[in-house]
């Protein structure tokens, strides 16, 4: 028997947050259902350290968050082969919810992975600053300087994206 009874029910409550969160992280998902996995394998093998009535998903969330940067690096200095380029490609969606959900998420990527993580702790997740600041392990005000940073950056991006379509000459059809 466990000291705490309900602890795997929490930790099976807290999976979706987690699947959304490492896929923010990571963008690729079996990369992110790897990282929630192992995060709950750790969480689990480590329950004795979780303090009962603290925020179980700030710990979870700063175990995922330890285990992504881990996998990071060493993917860094990991090349990617061909074979595994050509396997990650992907067919361009044909709607335009598809498009503009593509958009986005390559937007979030291109920010640096400490920005994407405070805005998305932020937004997606509802967290407060003080929250996300714990599982980020920085200060209230890095947190609040890097969401703030991260939106600025998206809005430009939006923005620069929207006046280049502008500027791209309208496409005619000939016949023949």
């Amino acid at each position: 028997m466990t000291e705490n009874p309900g602890f795997g029910d929490e930790l099976i409550k807290a999976i979706p947050n987690l699947r959304a969160f490492a896929h923010s992280l990571s963008g690729d998902s079996s990369l992110s259902n790897d990282l929630v996995q192992e995060t709950l394998l750790k969480a689990w093998s480590h329950k004795q350290s979780f303090v009962p009535g603290s925020n179980l998903k700030a710990w979870l969330f700063t175990i995922l968050r330890n285990t992504f940067f881990t996998h990071y690096r060493k993917s860094q200095r990991e090349e990617l082969d061909e074979d595994q380029a050509a396997m990650n490609a992907s067919v361009p969606a044909t709607q335009l919810m598809h498009l503009e959900f593509d958009d986005m998420r390559s937007a979030l990527m291109r920010l640096s992975p400490d920005h994407r993580e405070a805005l998305l702790l932020i937004t997606a997740e509802g967290f407060s600053y003080e929250d996300a600041a714990r599982v980020c392990g920085c200060a209230v005000g890095t947190m609040k300087s890097r969401v703030n940073r991260a939106r600025s950056r998206l809005v430009d991006e939006t923005t620069n994206h929207h006046k280049a379509d502008e500027l791209r000459p309208a496409k005619t059809s000939t016949s023949r």
